[in-house]
């Protein structure tokens, strides 16, 4: 039972070893990367590039859909402020009758 937990922690310890080596190496291969750097609009182009790759993996959503949400967005937002306007008021009577101001 003993070899077998020591034979578990040995493997846990040489896979992190070997993750911490793959890591290095990677490390070093990207600093050359840094060391060349591109030209200041190359890099601009290729942001752009990589943007409109990015642009059409996007699932858009169709106009019902957009519509639909627009007005769950609005009936959420007319309806928390009627709360929040119902409670500041109920508070603000509360005061006054508590401090004896009301008429």
């Amino acid at each position: 039972m003993a070899n077998k937990e020591k034979n578990a922690e040995q493997n846990a310890v040489e896979k992190k070893a070997a993750k911490a080596a793959a890591k290095k190496d990677s490390g070093k291969s990207g600093s050359k990367k840094n060391a060349e750097k591109k030209n200041i609009f190359v890099r601009i182009k290729d942001w752009f590039k990589d943007l409109r790759k990015e642009f059409k993996k996007v699932v858009w959503p169709d106009r019902k859909k957009v519509f639909n949400n627009t007005l769950v967005v609005l009936c959420v937002v007319i309806i928390g402020s009627v709360l929040v306007g119902l409670i500041d008021t109920g508070l603000l009577r509360l005061m006054q009758y508590l401090m004896g101001l009301s008429n």
